[in-house]
């Protein structure tokens, strides 16, 4: 087999390892899915899997990511370009609190994600997708005048945590639909506290 063909199906053989992986764990969440599970179910060996993944936990960092990716994608697809910078701020959180009804998001992100991955990493990795963009969008309603000016850095911290917070509440939930609507009107409540115009 050449180099190039090894090569396409090694990377075929951890994509599917993460598709595996992302869809049990949101299913069921990382303590009740079994390497031997994933392994079988992505159709590889299990030294397949720890070619790839150093262990469970480092597939699930993996995957993590990769949903992280994907929700920083589908947020910035879903605002509205024509929106004013408040606009765009508000759309951004609220694309964020309806992607927490979804099982990836809430199971993997949300729930799993501080416990299985640590605090310090799960914070590193959600600062590394999230915390920019707050801070970019921040910055341009401070610039539009909407907000007043301070540095962003700190008040993008806490209003991505009060978005974390209002997902891992909606993530939680019994009847997440419902929950999303309450609390998505309770933080537009909160996040209007900080506009001057």
């Amino acid at each position: 087999m050449s180099t190039g063909r090894k090569a396409l199906q090694s990377e075929a053989t951890r994509g599917e390892l993460l598709a595996v992986a992302r869809r049990l764990f949101a299913e069921r969440g990382f303590a009740d899915v079994s390497t031997e599970e994933l392994v079988r179910t992505a159709g590889v060996t299990r030294g397949a899997l720890y070619h790839h993944f150093k262990d469970k936990r480092a597939l699930f960092e993996a995957v993590f990511e990769n949903v992280e990716a994907s929700l920083m994608a589908k947020t910035g697809a879903s605002m509205d370009r024509n929106a004013d910078a408040w606009g765009m701020l508000l759309s951004a959180c609220n694309s964020f609190l309806d992607a927490c009804v979804e099982p990836d998001v809430a199971q993997i992100v949300l729930i799993d994600g501080p416990s299985v991955l640590g605090w310090d990493t799960w914070r590193e990795i959600e600062n590394r997708y999230a915390l920019g963009h707050v801070v970019m969008l921040l910055q341009a309603s401070m610039d539009a005048g909407f907000v007043a000016k301070q540095p962003p850095e700190p008040l993008a911290h806490l209003v991505l945590a009060a978005v974390n917070e209002a997902g891992l509440v909606i993530a939680r939930a019994d009847d997440v639909a419902a929950t999303r609507i309450e609390v998505g009107g309770a933080l537009d409540k909160l996040l209007a506290g900080l506009r001057v115009k």
